[in-house]
């Protein structure tokens, strides 16, 4: 249950805060007052797209918060926990959106997503507005409410499994199908997989082929170099010969300075060095052959590869890649026949098994189609439409493939008056008259799963006089079992209520703003009387506005 909704910088609300309690709210106000900012509020909390427009002008940000109590509301408290956002049974709704278009939200303190406010949401309150009835036309959303109302969740979930594993083995068959000559085209797998297979494609031998290319190719080169390098080397003149020397003229001399001891171990140290370099190079220059076969060979070899590589638009890394797809679709290709066969077996299951769960489904349709029609036909006599006429047509699908949603598709028909045949709802011409069917309608199935709270914006549009005092009485009835939070312009409507707030609105510093207050029962009595006798309120006028809501509670208890 809604307990707490708070806005601040929203739209033309500087700060506003409504408390709420069980049983039926009334939301009233001029026209253009802001009533309907209370509902925009609740679908921002549920997650809905935010529009910085909405920021009051000259605020940063627009700021929202709801809060709930769950012990009306398993599902929801089942979600928190679930999600590790659970609060020793209460839950906290916040969002801030700034007014350069950024979006935070909270649940119980905690940063979360979108998706996860609008899953909780989903759990704790239910928003129809004014234009819910067009919704209503929409003939899957007409299927979608004959099963809310039938609870037909489980048979409508081997529908839908079957329906999919259907789709998805005929989908595989048709692929399948779509090769063409499948043993032409293994053939054509087979030899690009043979040239593949020829070469060694594996990173370690592909670095090992390019080094000694490297190598082969410039060995005369290479030759040259070492040759050079060992006769500076060897030079009489050079660094190596002039070592010898330099160690006889300072070892004579390590009496008098010490420190030439560190000098004379390095230079025996280069002079080994130079020594073992020269012998390396000899070894090098000995094992450096100049092979122009070699050489012609790591050509064509390479050659090939790059050949390969163009053929099959890759690089050479890639090739082995390329020739593990090969070998998987040739596999895949030679056991295509049996593949065939399986996913033919595969897709005729499916279909059995579609068949039986959607004949279990319309069946069950037909019968809940019966009840519903019957709900709804009581209503409408409630609702001023006395001898009208509800039923709920049930058309096979003309397409054979097996579809998710079963084998039939839903259209609401009505019948306004005596004797008339039933229409479409779709094409009922009269606004007032599909208001009050929607009404019935959404009367007939709510209620049928766990959402605790249930808001009304302007639900009773196009409808009056009689007809609006039993769409009171149909929303507080529905109050008695579930919070209900009605916005409404209808004093009929609003004097079913158990609370009353006014949202008005005032001007001040060229500025203007809208609250919300909650009415006594003096004040309600004022405001019924508004609603009934517009600027001129008289004495008449606010004794009918108190015999209204006298009566309401009267043949409520």
């Amino acid at each position: 249950m809604l307990t707490l909704l708070s806005l601040r910088d929203f739209a033309v609300v500087h700060a506003a805060e409504l408390r709420l309690g069980p049983g039926m709210t009334v939301i009233s106000g001029e026209t253009g007052a802001g009533k309907s900012l209370l509902v925009d509020a609740l679908l921002w909390l549920s997650g809905a797209r935010a529009d910085a427009g909405m920021v009051r002008a000259g605020a940063a940000r627009a700021e929202l918060a709801a809060e709930f109590e769950l012990a009306d509301a398993p599902a929801a408290a089942a979600w928190l926990a679930e999600n590790a956002l659970d609060e020793d049974g209460h839950c906290q709704l916040r969002r801030v959106v700034k007014a350069d278009g950024g979006s935070r939200a909270w649940i119980n303190g905690r940063p979360v997503t979108l998706s996860q406010l609008s899953q909780l949401a989903a759990r704790l309150v239910g928003i129809h507005g004014q234009h819910e009835h067009q919704a209503l036309l929409e003939r899957p959303r007409q299927l979608a409410l004959l099963d809310a109302f039938g609870r037909h969740e489980a048979l409508l979930a081997p529908v839908v499994e079957a329906a999919r594993d259907w789709t998805e083995a005929d989908r595989a068959l048709q692929q399948l199908e779509e090769r063409g000559d499948v043993g032409e085209r293994a053939a054509f797998l087979r030899h690009q997989l043979q040239e593949l297979e020829a070469e060694a494609l594996e990173p370690e031998a592909l670095d090992t082929l390019l080094a000694r290319h490297r190598r082969a190719s410039h060995a005369g080169a290479l030759l040259e170099a070492l040759g050079r390098a060992a006769a500076l080397l060897s030079d009489e003149d050079g660094a190596a010969a002039a070592i010898g020397p330099a160690l006889s003229q300072l070892s004579r001399w390590t009496e008098a300075e010490p420190r030439l001891g560190e000098v004379l171990e390095l230079l025996e140290s280069a002079r080994l060095q130079l020594g073992e370099a020269s012998q390396r190079l000899d070894a090098l220059r000995e094992g450096l052959d100049l092979d122009p076969e070699a050489l012609a060979e790591l050509d064509r070899r390479l050659s090939r590869l790059h050949d390969l590589a163009r053929k099959h638009r890759t690089d050479l890394p890639g090739l082995a890649g390329r020739r593990s797809a090969l070998a998987a679709e040739l596999a895949g290709l030679e056991n295509a026949g049996e593949r065939l066969a399986a996913l033919a077996d595969a897709r005729e299951a499916a279909a059995r098994r579609w068949r039986e769960a959607a004949a279990r489904l319309s069946a069950a349709r037909r019968e809940q189609a019966a009840r519903l029609a019957e709900a709804v036909t009581a209503l409408m006599q409630e609702l001023g439409m006395a001898g009208g006429r509800f039923d709920v047509a049930l058309e096979p699908l003309d397409d054979p493939r097996p579809q998710p949603g079963g084998a039939e598709r839903a259209e609401f028909m009505v019948s306004a008056n005596p004797g008339q045949p039933p229409r479409p709802l779709r094409r009922v011409a009269s606004g007032g008259e599909l208001a009050r069917l929607s009404l019935a309608i959404e009367v007939a199935t709510l209620g049928l799963d766990d959402t605790p709270t249930m808001v009304f914006d302007e639900v009773d549009s196009g409808i009056g006089g009689a007809v609006a005092e039993i769409v009171g009485r149909l929303l507080r009835r529905l109050g008695s079992s579930r919070q209900v939070l009605c916005v409404t312009h209808l004093p009929q409507v609003a004097a079913q209520g158990h609370t009353h707030y006014r949202v008005s609105k005032a001007s001040a510093d060229g500025e203007t703003r809208s609250a919300p207050e909650k009415l006594d029962a003096a004040a309600r009595v004022e405001e019924i009387a508004r609603m009934l006798g517009g600027v001129d309120i008289t004495a008449a006028v606010r004794t009918s506005a108190r015999q209204m809501i006298e009566r309401a509670a009267r043949e409520a208890a």
